[in-house]
């Protein structure tokens, strides 16, 4: 994709906004702006963690939005997230990213200054966290219903892994997000506007760790239904092994046919064999009652 470089003037400030950027616009930025090269480099890279650096001329921050489809197969941040590096101060705000974001495109043309446009943004990329929350936490709930009251086959074990390394992941970019914003310094106008977004954080982070928790014990859960679900399998073979063991032995010994055998010529010898198993497999059928194996 080309560059994307859009230039918007507020009353009291100039917002550039970079979207796809690449090497020879940002150091031709950086030059007009004296803005830090590797800094720059930072905006560059597509994993880059949640940091910010305050310097005398401006402040540089990186965040990151959610930015995957909740069913994608999830295992690290740069699949989980897209990132916006910010270069700003009293006069501008410049704003790097490589992905289209939606709420770039519907910004209030009445925001007075830079740092309220900031908050601003920085709001609508944690909102983009709320959404996948609530899937995730529904999803956990519809699969623990499935194990408990209906057929736990129908749970895939690696879905259920991919959920967990999606909660995970967003718990921990939470975090570091968290602790990055906590840096941050506003004046008086907007601190009632991040002091929100840190309200926010503050219950994302603990309905993604909800979830993680959730997705853990579920995923216990999970492994135990089934592992009962094996021994019950195992005692019942145990048990018909039980009752026919001895019965296949009384037939092996009487089908071994040979001379000396006095039992082959009893008039009644078949019907007292018969009576023996029947013997045999309700002694067994009663000792197993009192041991309350059956």
């Amino acid at each position: 994709m080309d560059t994307k470089i859009k230039e918007l003037q507020f009353e009291n400030f100039i917002w550039i906004d970079i979207c796809q950027p690449n090497k020879a616009h940002l150091d031709s930025i950086a030059k007009d702006y004296n803005l830090d090269l590797f800094q720059i480099d930072d905006s560059l890279q597509f994993g880059h963690l949640p940091k910010f650096e305050k310097l005398d001329q401006y402040n540089f921050l990186i965040l990151r939005a959610f930015t995957a489809d909740i069913n994608d197969r999830i295992t690290n941040i740069k699949e989980l997230s897209n990132k916006i590096a910010f270069f700003y101060n009293s006069n501008k705000i410049i704003t790097i990213h490589r992905s289209e974001f939606a709420f770039f495109e519907n910004v209030p043309s009445k925001i007075v200054d830079a740092e309220e446009l900031l908050v601003y943004i920085i709001h609508k990329m944690m909102n983009t966290f709320v959404e996948p929350a609530n899937i995730l936490s529904d999803k956990i709930d519809e699969i623990e219903e499935i194990i408990f009251l209906k057929d736990n086959s129908r749970v895939s074990l690696e879905d259920l892994y991919y959920q967990k390394s999606h909660t995970r992941i967003s718990k921990k970019l939470l975090q570091i997000t968290q602790n990055v914003i906590n840096q941050i310094e506003v004046n008086e106008a907007s601190k009632t506007a991040l002091q929100d977004i840190k309200d926010q954080l503050l219950h994302l982070i603990l309905q993604y760790d909800e979830v993680w928790e959730d997705s853990n014990n579920l995923l216990n859960t999970y492994l135990s239904v089934n592992s009962q679900r094996s021994n019950n399998i195992m005692k019942l073979l145990t048990v018909f092994s039980a009752f026919f063991l001895p019965l296949t032995f009384i037939v092996g010994v009487y089908g071994m046919n040979f001379e000396n055998m006095p039992e082959l010529k009893w008039k009644s010898g078949y019907f007292m064999a018969l009576g023996l198993m029947v013997v045999i497999a309700v002694i067994i059928y009663f000792w197993f009652k009192r041991k309350k194996i059956m």
